[in-house]
């Protein structure tokens, strides 16, 4: 409570000096109030990488639609993207044999980054590119995570979209 001065009734004035001083309790939870502020500095950090990240739905690895591949979802610095991790399909070719670019086309399928630059639009879901090994091509796409736990990856060319429903590896 504030006295008519403005004080706090457990500070005292110092005689000859009219100065407030406060009492050690004050001091204390002054002290610890300087140590929760510094304390929420990384807290703040934390959160503002967690904007960036993979949703935590999202984060982990998927097959895909037709079975052929399994795909890692994660960060990328700050953006998302998703890379091979295993080839299923034997009868697939073992490196990017499709690719338009010559010179990648001895690229091994497994590690190759088929999601990249993955990030949130206005609508939530999350908007980048998805390469298609079997036709050697990119296309503008989308990824959202539905309420069952499987990822919607839609592919677009123009205004013509396609969707494939991957589902997660346990």
């Amino acid at each position: 409570m504030r006295t008519p001065l403005g004080w706090r009734e457990d500070e005292a004035v110092m005689p000859n000096r009219g100065a407030p001083v406060q009492s050690p309790i004050n001091r204390s939870s002054n002290r610890w109030q300087g140590r929760r502020s510094h304390a929420m500095i990384p807290r703040m950090l934390l959160l503002a990488l967690a904007l960036f990240a993979a949703p935590p739905g999202m984060a982990g690895d998927w097959r895909t639609e037709d079975g052929s591949a399994i795909v890692r979802i994660g960060d990328c610095g700050n953006r998302v993207c998703g890379r091979i991790v295993r080839v299923l399909n034997p009868a697939a070719p073992p490196n990017d044999a499709n690719n338009p670019d010559r010179a990648q086309r001895n690229r091994p399928l497994a590690g190759l980054a088929v999601l990249s630059g993955f990030s949130r639009n206005g609508a939530g879901d999350l908007q980048g590119t998805a390469y298609d090994p079997k036709s050697g091509r990119s296309y503008r796409a989308y990824l959202a995570v539905g309420a069952d736990g499987t990822l919607r990856v839609t592919g677009c060319i123009a205004f013509l979209c396609r969707s494939q429903t991957w589902r997660r590896v346990r």
